[in-house]
């Protein structure tokens, strides 16, 4: 498998899409400032901020500010999971070797990752699995 390129904060290559998993929207939520920073850049660089609906899911609770999820959604593009999506990230689990719900929500967010224009970076906290679910079609910056 070839390596995957990891960066701990985003490089000075140009994105055209930028993917954001579940930990991605919840630092944004909290007003990351090193998250806050990466994304500034990528609105200078002019890329689009994509999520996939399920994040929504699995992002809100409780004690979240509904108002600034709402607020910060207005500001991405929301893909939906469809069969086909589905189907799709079901593939991808098996080429990695997962299976499990602990993997369905990051199938999805590679796959959706995956079918972005590019070149994509994904902003995630879990570097491990998306490498083996992105394989190397995805600039993986871990947050």
């Amino acid at each position: 498998m070839t390596e995957r390129p990891v960066t701990e904060r985003p490089v000075t290559e140009r994105f055209e899409t930028v993917v954001l998993d579940s930990q991605g929207v919840s630092a944004w939520l909290a007003q990351d400032r090193g998250v806050l920073a990466m994304l500034q850049v990528f609105h200078a660089m002019g890329a689009d901020l994509v999520v996939g609906a399920n994040t929504i899911a699995e992002v809100a609770h409780a004690r979240v500010n509904t108002p600034r999820l709402n607020w910060t959604l207005s500001r991405v593009k929301v893909e939906a999971v469809t069969e086909r999506a589905a189907r799709a990230s079901a593939e991808l689990l098996k080429q990695a070797g997962l299976h499990g719900h602990k993997y369905a929500i990051d199938a999805t967010v590679a796959e959706m990752a995956l079918r972005q224009p590019g070149p994509v970076a994904l902003l995630t906290s879990d570097v491990d699995d998306m490498a083996k679910l992105c394989r190397t079609g995805v600039r993986l910056i871990a947050i």
